[in-house]
């Protein structure tokens, strides 16, 4: 095989060219990860772009945040997504599974975020489920979350 065909058969997304093209880079797929070396060379993934918040001109990963929340007494399971902000463009807007029997409200993960995080990585918006909604693929569904918080948004992020 040339170094530069590929071994993977080619795809698209009906109707969406523009969004199958952005998926290329050199002749190769991405899934948008996102990462950095360090000074050994390890490369350590930190988020998928398409997941990333920007607030306010900042760049925020929520995967270092729901992993931060995962820590915490109670709580199952954890989602975090960006949600329309007058102010900073996007917001943080968290969604929680806890434990059976376990107590545990916002102001109390706030909290536990804080001492854990800077203060801007602290989601102003918390709703808890019973169960957090699951792709086929057992990946959250995070549109399926942040659909309530576009209801009479017009910019969609």
């Amino acid at each position: 095989m040339h170094p530069t065909q590929s071994a993977m058969p080619d795809f698209c997304y009906i109707g969406r060219d523009e969004a199958r093209a952005a998926t290329g880079r050199d002749g190769l797929v991405t899934l948008g990860d996102m990462g950095s070396l360090c000074a050994d060379d390890c490369l350590f993934i930190c988020d998928r772009q398409s997941d990333m918040v920007i607030s306010g001109g900042v760049n925020i990963y929520p995967a270092e945040i729901e992993a931060a929340r995962l820590t915490m007494p109670g709580v199952a399971d954890a989602a975090v997504f960006g949600i329309s902000d007058a102010d900073f463009g996007e917001g943080l807007a968290a969604a929680a599974q806890l434990h059976p029997g376990a107590a545990v409200d916002a102001v109390a993960v706030q909290a536990w975020l804080r001492e854990r995080l800077a203060n801007y990585k602290v989601p102003c918006t918390i709703a808890f489920h019973d169960s957090l909604p699951r792709e086929d693929t057992g990946k959250i569904f995070k549109r399926r979350l942040r659909e309530p918080y576009r209801q009479g948004v017009a910019r969609r992020i």
